[in-house]
């Protein structure tokens, strides 16, 4: 019995030295695995931030080249529609001095004056300035100053006993013009206000009126 208890633990040291030997095994293998588990999803993640394919730098130059080349016709194409613009409207200048037709001012509006100060006759200028209080252009002058020549030559005083058409728009009745002050007999401004009011409800222009008193000889 004495000479058994040596090999016993002898035995025993063997099975302990066996049994670290396996753990510590184990623990080389399990860090092994986690290092090829690391290595392989940086791998990974490395692979995914690389583009399938590298651009093709020739490619590139082609598409600049085309894009450029587009961008150069497209203003030589407006440059040469801005030029033929602007050669028309200089083939046609448009001039105070020429007579110049057209539907919104009803027919021929004739040489439009640089202001009203040029009419020098019978209450003309100062017909003239009202109108521009009025809203209507110094294009409009000619056509009025035809129009009330043609009806009283611009006397306040104007009256047609056939008629009972009275002042410088020749109203009828005259006493329509009250409306626009009680000395509508005597006062051309007056006059001048209501004949102008007339006209811009009816044919909105003194050029349209002209116009139409022209074609059938009253407005």
């Amino acid at each position: 019995m004495i000479r058994l208890r040596p090999r016993v633990g002898t035995f025993r040291a063997l099975s302990i030295l066996v049994l670290l030997a396996g753990l510590v095994g184990g623990l080389l293998i399990s860090d092994r695995k986690s290092q090829q588990r690391t290595t392989a999803n940086t791998l990974s993640a490395q692979a995914a931030d690389v583009p399938a394919t590298a651009p093709n730098s020739a490619d590139s130059n082609d598409r600049n080249d085309a894009q450029s080349k587009a961008n150069d016709a497209a203003t030589a194409a407006a440059a040469q529609a801005k030029a033929a613009d602007d050669a028309a409207r200089n083939k046609n200048p448009a001039s105070r001095s020429n007579p110049r037709t057209g539907p919104s001012t009803g027919g021929t509006v004739g040489p439009i004056p640089a202001n009203c100060q040029v009419y020098t006759g019978r209450n003309q200028a100062t017909g003239c300035t009202i109108m521009l209080q009025w809203g209507f252009g110094l294009d409009q002058a000619p056509c009025l100053i035809k129009l009330w020549n043609k009806e009283s030559h611009w006397n306040e005083k104007a009256y047609n006993a056939s008629s009972g058409a009275t002042g410088i728009p020749q109203a009828v009745p005259g006493s329509k013009m009250a409306t626009y002050g009680a000395d509508w007999k005597t006062n051309p401004v007056t006059q001048i206000k209501w004949g102008l009011s007339y006209i811009k409800g009816r044919y909105k222009t003194p050029c349209a009126a002209w116009a139409h008193s022209q074609s059938t000889g009253w407005y």
